[in-house]
This record gives C-alpha cells, sequence and structure tokens, in this order.
C-alpha cells in the first residue's frame, strides 16, 4: 500500500494542498492565495502541506493536481476535473446519493452523485461572480472591513435587507447607496450572505442529503444557516471542506495506484 499521496487543488482565488497516507487520512494540509502564479502558488501550498504532514517530497507515491489551474502544476504526475474529485471527496465521507453545493472563489457548483457516488449530473452558476467568494470579498471592501472580520460584522446585524442586483458590480452601487441611505454595516454585510443563498438556491432544487464544500462554506457558516433555512433541511458539511478537491486528487490517486496493484497481482 503506498505511504503517502499528494493532492493540489490550484483554484482562481486559492490553492489547496494536502497529504494523506495509504489509508486515506488527511495527514497535512496548506491553504494560499493563487494570485498570478499558478505554478508558484502550488509549490507553496505543497512544500506547506509536507511541512505540516511531516515528511518530504519523496516520501510521496504519487501527486496529482485539479482545479482552474492543475495544468499548471508542474510536478503533478496526473490530473482529474474538479467535478470529479469534489464527488470523490465528498463520497469518502458521506454515502449514499448525495447533492453536492460547492461555494468557491469565482464559481458555484451544484453536483449530483447516486448512491455509488457517481456523477449524474451538474450545473454551475453564470458567468457572474455573484453567490461566489469573490462577491463577498467585494462587499467587504465596500463595507470597510477584511473578509476575515465579515462574518463577525454580519452576526451583529439588527434589520433584514435584500439586495436585489444580481451583477457583482452592481451590487456594489446599490451597496453604496444603501449607505447613503443610512443603512448599517452590519444589516448590509448580512444582506450580502443572502444574496449568495438565493444564487445557489436559485441554481438547482434540493433535497435527500445535501453537502456543502468549499472556500465559502469554511469560512462562512452563516451560509450553511440560511441555507438550511430557506429549503427546510439539514446540510452536511464534511471535514476540511475547502481542501475537498485537494482531498479527492489525492483519493484519486491513491485508487489509481490500488487498481494497477490489483491488476499486477491477478
Amino acid at each position: 500500500m503506498a505511504r503517502f499521496l499528494g493532492g493540489i487543488d490550484c483554484g482562481t482565488w486559492t490553492t489547496k494542498a494536502v497529504v494523506i497516507d495509504g489509508d486515506a487520512r488527511l495527514v497535512g494540509s496548506l491553504v494560499v492565495r493563487t494570485a498570478a502564479d499558478l505554478a508558484g502558488a502550488a509549490e507553496r501550498a505543497f512544500d506547506g502541506a509536507i511541512e505540516r504532514a511531516g515528511i518530504t517530497r519523496e516520501e510521496c507515491a504519487a501527486i496529482w493536481a485539479t482545479g482552474f489551474g492543475r495544468t499548471n502544476v508542474s510536478f503533478a504526475d496526473g490530473t482529474r476535473t474538479e467535478l470529479d474529485c469534489h464527488a470523490r471527496g465528498v463520497h469518502h465521507y458521506v454515502k449514499g446519493a448525495v447533492t453536492i453545493i460547492d461555494i468557491g472563489g469565482q464559481d458555484a457548483k451544484v453536483v449530483r452523485l447516486d448512491a455509488q457516488g457517481r456523477r449524474i449530473s451538474h450545473k454551475m452558476n453564470r458567468k457572474c461572480a455573484a453567490g461566489t467568494g469573490s462577491f463577498l470579498e467585494e462587499m467587504a471592501l465596500r463595507l470597510g472591513t477584511s473578509i476575515e472580520d465579515f462574518h463577525d460584522l454580519a452576526s451583529g446585524f439588527t434589520e433584514e435587507l435584500e439586495l436585489g442586483s444580481f451583477c457583482t458590480v452592481f451590487t456594489g452601487t446599490e451597496v453604496l447607496t444603501s449607505i447613503r441611505q443610512g443603512k448599517r454595516p452590519a444589516d448590509l454585510a448580512r444582506a450580502s450572505y443572502r444574496s449568495v443563498v438565493k444564487r445557489v438556491l436559485e441554481m438547482d432544487i434540493f433535497e435527500g442529503q445535501v453537502v456543502a464544500t468549499g472556500g465559502v462554506i469554511a469560512h462562512h457558516p452563516v451560509i450553511v444557516a440560511m441555507m438550511e433555512e430557506a429549503f427546510g433541511g439539514t446540510i452536511i458539511v464534511p471535514p476540511h471542506p475547502q481542501e475537498m478537491g485537494a482531498f479527492g486528487a489525492a483519493l484519486a490517486c491513491l485508487h489509481e495506484i490500488e487498481s494497477v496493484r490489483k491488476e499486477d497481482a491477478s
């Protein structure tokens, strides 16, 4: 059995790297900003992941990559699509038929899996970044706070407001108009979260087991609470939701190695 495997999810907003052992347990991970250097971000993320795992890169039997910049990860031994990796990662933790909601920096995905973990359908958000992490970053900027403090700001809301614009740019203008009208930043932050939820729930009908992944889910738990309230069900948040794509890439790598070993043994 392979001792360690690596997975890298090189996204438009952040790059995630994980190391798993031969039993598919996550033993090290790191998330870094991607910025304009996809290859450099992958190197930094994976170096950090193996350092946290307490191993060297040579101890990894193989490394697979996924995400927007997967072809820029020169040291990867293979690649998989984001849809495949998120499906693998979620199915590892949540058995049975599920609907996955993944909210990332610049896109949102809804992926349906059957009871065996096979992907049966998927939908992506529209071209606009509304309903994603970059939308929240823009709203935080407009309201004069950091994205790290945005959740705390919204928790102090006293009035439920609604942002009507779909486009991120137009919503920013709408927020400025609301500020001029005397609306509180906390209430507008809360409305920004509600806008993300509305955009995501417009993408599909949600029923049965629903699982949420992605950086927005990891850092903004109010999104999960709002979605649960909106469709009247429970949402499962698996371990390390932001690193789920990278974890799925490592799992795909492990499964490939195990399949080859079984073929050789037969």
